[in-house]
């Protein structure tokens, strides 16, 4: 058989993408992108410019569920990942057939885990707590829940938007018994449709995790803080056979560390017992006239280097398909 003619859309989809992998490879020689030297092992399948500024956080993380298969999670864990949410129970009646095995693998390898429930809008949220309290465990050492909110419209079964003092209603029921059954605060997920529609002002106090995969944040979303960007679907990851979606927290290794021992609330930005003084690095001593610099050991003078610094720049996104999870009806 002839080889089809390439149409003019596909020739112009194909020089489009050499040309995006042609000027990722110049940036990567220039080093114009820090998270190359951060984070070797990890890449993206599409790299987007307009997320460049979450690659350069220093905390990054995944979600993952059945789409991902099997997983090396002791792969996952060497290629600096530090944290991973995992895909639990999607309404009142679905669990992940992945989820066992994810939770107690990544739990194996030290990866810091939280696992996420995808609101179903059809079902009673008396009936999605319990089904959560069924299949999630109440681990100590466990992240914080995920609340997971967006409409489902491409379900075959609940495609419905409800209203949105409802869904307000349904939402808030829900993050109580989420925490009453784990005893951590829930963290948001939504993106950028559902945040307009319903979110916008609302649980504050809560941290949110936001989608945006083709633009900063901040372009986006109505808000002033945030705690968790996902910005690609496409990532990879050693250990993960296809595309993962990433994660940046934003915040300090400071902050991450106080927020999963407890002493940091990282949506209302409060410590417990207030905030602890962090040791901060001596400058060296004035080296008195006369005197030589200090040396190490084989007599190279020896170099105080100022502490690194993390940006902290607030950025949100373009409303895309795609979520965290999609209804196996």
């Amino acid at each position: 058989m002839a080889p089809r003619a390439e149409t003019r859309p596909e020739a112009r989809r194909r020089a489009k993408s050499t040309g995006r992998w042609a000027i990722c490879a110049l940036l990567g020689l220039f080093g114009a992108e820090p998270a190359l030297a951060l984070y070797p092992k990890k890449g993206d399948s599409d790299p987007h410019a307009g997320v460049r500024d979450a690659r350069r956080r220093v905390i990054q993380g995944i979600d993952v569920s059945r789409w991902q298969d099997d997983i090396d999670w002791q792969k996952v864990k060497d290629a600096g990942t530090r944290f991973a949410f995992i895909k639990a129970t999607e309404g009142g009646d679905h669990l992940d057939p992945m989820f066992r095995k994810n939770w107690a693998g990544a739990k194996a390898a030290g990866v810091p885990r939280g696992a996420y429930h995808f609101v179903y809008w059809c079902r009673p949220a008396k009936d999605q707590i319990r089904w959560f309290k069924r299949h999630i465990p109440r681990d100590p050492d466990a992240l914080p829940p995920v609340l997971d909110v967006e409409w489902n419209g491409e379900s075959a079964k609940c495609g419905k938007k409800i209203p949105r003092d409802k869904a307000l209603a349904k939402i808030r029921e829900m993050l109580k018994g989420l925490q009453e059954h784990t005893g951590k605060k829930p963290i948001i997920y939504t993106d950028i449709t559902f945040h307009e529609d319903v979110l916008e002002g609302e649980f504050n106090d809560h941290p949110y995790w936001l989608r945006s995969t083709a633009a900063p944040l901040h372009h986006r979303y109505e808000r002033k803080q945030w705690e968790f960007w996902q910005f690609t679907t496409t990532g990879r990851v050693p250990g993960i056979g296809g595309d993962v979606d990433r994660n940046a927290f934003f915040g300090t290794e400071h902050e991450f560390a106080a927020w999963r021992d407890g002493r940091y609330d990282i949506g209302a930005r409060k410590w417990r017992g207030g905030e602890p003084k962090v040791a901060t690095t001596p400058k060296p001593p004035a080296t008195p006239a006369g005197l030589r610099t200090p040396k190490a050991a084989g007599g190279t003078p020896l170099k105080f280097l100022p502490p690194g610094k993390i940006p902290r720049a607030a950025s949100r996104d373009v409303a895309t398909t795609g979520s965290l999870a999609s209804r196996d009806d």
